[in-house]
């Protein structure tokens, strides 16, 4: 996007791409292992309670012997892309320039794989950093159907995943996510609207508007991530995969009355017990 060999000078590069000048000229500082530890710390806490803000979560980690501000907490949510989860007022107040769709699901019976999508982003704790996580499910088998590692929160990674969910698995009658910017702008929405998806969006801050794949990122986080110190993206790639791999082939769902997700995906039978 900038071109710092360019002849054109990097303040009208700016802005000609809409951004700030200083923006240009800053060089990101690595995140301090101690605040590392602390974001480990948060995202273990908001899985168990996703309810508790930056006041609640700095009151439990003072609880734990870890002093640190309000304000610090709420910095770290922030980059994280956490925040409480709860019915917060004005909620049909739209985005100044992003269109937010209703929410479809509501009463909706859901009783067929392809029916319903929704996708979501996570924070994933590394040995020395983070990254972010990006997954496409299918509601009614709960079926990851395409996911992507990123070292940044954007746009680009979310609309590659959905991409290869709809070339390996068709597309769905409607799309669900929340009402993140990713999923807001206008590349997004009309990478949906190409392929004639109706496109839903939860109420700001209702999880329970996206159960399903917050229910995954619990399996996700405590099943993998949480038992592994990611040293590098790549490793995380890996790794990764292998645990969708068991997670979509091997691992039986109660909500699913013991099935995988594969087999009610493709309506698979459960294999014949093996003679004694």
């Amino acid at each position: 996007m900038i071109d710092r060999s360019h002849p054109l000078p990097l303040s009208r590069q700016a802005e000609a791409v809409g951004i700030g000048r200083g923006s240009v000229y800053y060089l990101p500082r690595p995140v301090p292992p101690e605040d590392l530890t602390l974001m480990r710390r948060i995202d273990e806490l908001h899985l168990e309670l996703p309810f508790a803000g930056s006041r609640m979560l700095r009151d439990l980690l003072k609880q734990e012997g870890v002093a640190v501000g309000r304000k610090h907490v709420a910095t770290l949510m922030r980059r994280m892309g956490i925040e409480a989860l709860y019915r917060k007022p004005n909620t049909s107040r739209k985005h100044p320039r992003h269109k937010i769709y209703p929410y479809l699901l509501r009463g909706l019976k859901i009783d067929r794989p392809n029916q319903v999508w929704a996708m979501d982003i996570s924070y994933l704790p590394m040995a020395r950093g983070f990254v972010y996580l990006a997954a496409v499910l299918d509601w009614y088998s709960r079926r990851v159907l395409a996911w992507r590692v990123s070292i940044t929160m954007d746009t680009d990674f979310c609309i590659e995943a959905v991409e290869e969910a709809i070339v390996r698995h068709g597309t769905p009658e409607i799309f669900n996510t929340d009402q993140g910017s990713q999923f807001t702008g206008q590349a997004f929405t009309d990478l949906l609207k190409r392929h004639e998806i109706a496109i839903s969006m939860d109420g700001k801050g209702c999880w329970r508007d996206n159960v399903f794949i917050e229910r995954l990122w619990k399996s996700v986080k405590y099943e993998e991530v949480y038992l592994h110190a990611y040293d590098s993206v790549s490793h995380a790639r890996a790794s990764l995969a292998r645990y969708f791999d068991f997670y979509n082939h091997r691992r039986p769902h109660t909500a699913l009355d013991r099935k995988t997700p594969d087999q009610v995906y493709f309506n698979q039978p459960l294999p014949l017990p093996k003679a004694a």
